[in-house]
């Protein structure tokens, strides 16, 4: 009887994240489709925290991409590294930038790891982990230089506290959707398929 209960109560909880998901996806939707300025000024470090948390999801491609990477990395062998690398190196991505060293085509290259992520979510292949933990890293880089091009003029304390909001935003992200992946087990072909299209989609819009 306590494990039935336990067992609903876990269920329940990822029903919640998937809602949660589809509310930030509707959200950064919106977002997009109202022409809402992109770049912004900081000026403290509150202002700083909140933009780090909002910009990942303010950004659909960005969004997407890191619920991508969370669902994948739910379903092989060490895909907690996976994980782990894209945030680590999201880190590094906005750090780098910060410092002047400008990355060009972050955008494309959103676009293509949501295509590859999806093409691997639909093939359900299992690919060398080590690899894998590469290609995370990778896009987590170009994910942490997109959201660097975003801040303007800020200060090396709210720069701080952006990155930590950033962080925490893309860390609670994939780790929600390595939590509803079991329950879209059965149809994360069909998943798959609609991050291909998406990513198509950023793709064209990104090189147009």
């Amino acid at each position: 009887m306590l494990s039935t209960e336990l067992s609903a109560s876990a269920t329940l909880l990822k029903h919640r994240h998937i809602g949660a998901i589809a509310a930030l996806v509707l959200i950064s939707l919106l977002i997009s489709l109202s022409g809402s300025p992109i770049h912004h000024t900081i000026a403290n470090s509150w202002e700083g925290f909140l933009w780090g948390m909002a910009d990942p999801v303010m950004n659909l491609d960005c969004l997407v991409s890191v619920i991508t990477i969370g669902l994948f990395s739910a379903n092989i062998c060490r895909g907690a590294f996976i994980a782990a690398s894209f945030v680590f190196a999201a880190v590094f991505g906005t750090i780098i930038h910060l410092l002047q060293l400008n990355l060009a085509g972050a955008e494309i290259a959103i676009a293509i790891s949501v295509i590859a992520f999806g093409m691997m979510l639909v093939i359900s292949k299992q690919l060398n982990w080590v690899l894998l933990a590469f290609l995370g890293a990778t896009t987590g880089f170009f994910h942490g230089s997109a959201h660097g091009e975003l801040i303007i003029g800020a200060e090396i304390v709210p720069l701080v506290t952006y990155v930590l909001g950033a962080t925490l935003t893309q860390s609670v992200l994939v780790m929600s959707a390595r939590e509803i992946n079991p329950i879209l087990l059965s149809k994360i072909h069909f998943a798959g398929l609609a991050f291909c299209a998406l990513g198509i989609v950023f793709l064209h819009n990104s090189i147009a």
